[in-house]
């Protein structure tokens, strides 16, 4: 039996609709004229309007407290920046517009650039990626003229705006971190008025209204004083894991009454994880750190934004000190330079410095630039005599477990600069020693741990010295001397062992690779000589034989490279011994730089 489908004939009519659906046809083509009429009848954006409306009023309160008439608006998509664009061009707004988002490739962003480029080309503003430097100029552009930036999401990070104290969030994140960094970016250092947040919400959506107070309260993100946010951030795993948790109520709940329980869950779970001691423990913690784990730490806001290189902060101890009476000191990482260095050798450009920059007008401050190798070269040739110094263990922030068993002990201290040259390259050691006044030597990590305490200096009365205690100074200085060269040369030898493998290495690759190739001739000469023996007529015979000998030649000229090969590994070794033995031809000097009379109290 035929079980396929019974098909209808052409002409049968199709059955007619019964009354119940052709209402029901009817009302769903009303509700879609409806539905489309209402469309066509917004004729603006209530939140672009809103939008408007909220600048005009921000500018009109800055203008009247002296505040610069400029404001960052944020956005989650670049669609959305480009409808802000087009609202804000045809708006009283429209001057001094500027976009910031991860590429930057529109026309204006490319002309902004270009200027910039023009003005800057070959000064240290300029650093060579033309990512980093398109963000300095759009930067410096709404700093210098524009009014409003559009920012996307990657606008939240690596940028300062100390200049612009008007933050709207006209998508307003669910992550909490991600708001904070969008604020963080104008309450910075320098900035001299109230930041003001402008937040759009809908306040007929009732999640919407859950997760703004969840925001505002719980997190304290628009509280008065940046950063009281610090703790309750730290309490939730991560920004990323609270806003998934947002996403899923607002996919699972549908009635207000659903929404309302699963915000007051959520609220009732983020009030156990914050509402602790975590804040006060912590706090507890950081005042018995050691100097040591506090620099590897990087917390609340002043120490995030100074977390410099050892290096770095010794360079900055230094330019403070050479230059206090030529530059205002804006932190431990910036300073304003009002007069350059007398003695310098080149042109020093005045203004502000950061280390490492974080705003787009700032001179990149590092130890090769200008200024740090003149204050370099004015420290190291200054003459320093014996000299009493008084270390005040009370005044250091911070905790150094080496220095308190030294607290109210005293003794004497010398410097020393160990120089070690060879033909290719110079390095430099400084040697601590130290002795209290009954002859107790004292570890090297604790006297350069000494010399970050705060102190007072005075000068030596005549003829006073190390006395006795020179000859234990020496000794120190000795045993230290001899384990840098113990070092240097097991990295001498580290490097020579490096070096000569490098050989052994290419030499074996270029052996086997001579040796295979011989190899294949030696086949291609047997197959030659086979093919020439089974040649019927004399012609082909002697092609074949010179086929043969050319072979032959080229397998000698082979086998003689493979000689010349190993003729000139031979000689890489011997330059590679000569080198490393001009290495070890060191020239070691020492010089004390310095003696001193300590205590600390």
């Amino acid at each position: 039996m035929d079980e396929t489908a019974e098909e209808w004939p052409d002409d049968t009519p199709p059955e007619p609709l019964s009354e119940t659906d052709r209402g029901a046809l009817e009302r769903e083509i009303a509700d879609l004229d409806a539905f489309a009429r209402l469309a066509a009848s917004f004729d603006h954006n209530a939140k672009g309007k809103a939008l408007l409306k909220a600048l005009g009023v921000a500018f009109a309160k800055a203008k009247t407290l002296g505040a610069p008439e400029k404001a960052i608006i944020f956005t989650e998509s670049r669609r959305t920046q480009s409808y802000l664009l087009r609202l804000l061009a045809d708006s009283p707004h429209q001057e001094g517009i500027v976009l910031f988002n991860g590429s930057n490739t529109d026309e204006r962003s490319r002309h902004i650039y270009a200027q910039w480029f023009e003005r800057h080309q070959g000064t240290d503003r300029v650093t060579g990626s033309r990512t980093a430097d398109m963000r300095s100029a759009l930067v410096d552009y709404f700093r210098d003229q524009g009014r409003i930036m559009i920012a996307t999401e990657a606008g939240a990070e690596g940028i300062n705006l100390q200049f612009c104290s008007l933050v709207v969030n006209y998508d307003l994140p669910w992550n909490p971190q991600r708001i904070e960094q969008r604020i963080g970016r104008c309450h910075r250092y320098g900035q001299r008025h109230d930041v003001v947040v402008v937040n759009f919400l809908n306040r007929k959506n009732a999640a919407d209204q859950r997760v703004y107070e969840l925001l505002a309260e719980k997190f304290q993100l628009f509280e008065g004083v940046f950063g009281a946010s610090d703790e309750v951030l730290g309490a939730i795993e991560s920004g990323v894991d609270f806003e998934k948790r947002i996403a899923a109520i607002y996919q699972r709940c549908r009635r207000p009454e659903e929404i309302q329980n699963a915000f007051d869950q959520l609220q009732l779970e983020l009030s156990f994880e914050i509402d602790t001691s975590m804040a006060r423990t912590r706090a507890q913690l950081l005042e018995n750190f050691d100097d040591e784990v506090r620099e590897k730490l990087r917390v609340r806001e002043e120490t995030a934004k100074a977390s410099l290189t050892r290096y770095e902060r010794l360079l900055m101890q230094l330019t403070r000190h050479e230059l206090s009476n030529a530059a205002e000191f804006l932190g431990d990482a910036s300073f304003r330079l009002h007069r350059a260095p007398p003695d310098a050798g080149t042109a020093i450009p005045l203004g502000l410095y950061e280390l490492p920059r974080r705003s787009g007008e700032a001179h990149l401050y590092r130890l090769n630039h200008p200024l740090a190798e003149a204050l370099l070269a004015k420290a190291k040739g200054r003459d320093l005599p014996p000299a009493e110094i008084r270390f005040d263990y009370g005044r250091h922030p911070g905790k150094i477990s080496l220095i308190e068993p030294l607290i109210g002990r005293s003794g004497w201290l010398m410097l020393s600069l160990l120089r070690v040259e060879s033909l290719d390259q110079g390095e430099d050691h400084l040697i601590f020693a130290a002795v209290t006044d009954d002859g107790e030597p004292l570890d090297p990590d604790a006297v350069a741990r000494l010399m970050t305490v705060p102190g007072s200096a005075s000068p030596l009365p005549a003829g006073d010295g190390p006395g006795l205690t020179e000859q234990a100074l020496g000794a120190q200085t000795a045993r230290q001397r001899g384990a840098i060269e113990r070092q240097v040369s097991e990295r001498n030898a580290r490097f020579f062992e490096s070096e000569a493998q490098k050989l052994d290495g290419w030499a074996d690759d270029l052996k086997v690779g001579l040796e295979r190739e011989i190899k294949e001739m030696d086949r291609q000469i047997r197959e030659a000589r086979r093919a020439a023996s089974a040649a019927v007529t004399l012609e082909e015979k002697l092609v074949g034989q010179r086929q043969v000998k050319a072979m032959e030649a080229e397998r000698s000229r082979k086998r003689r490279s493979l000689f010349d090969a190993q003729d000139e590994v031979d000689r890489q070794r011997e330059r590679l011994i000569a080198e490393t033995e001009a290495k070890l031809a060191q020239a070691l000097s020492i010089q004390a730089l310095f003696s001193i009379r300590w205590s600390i109290h």
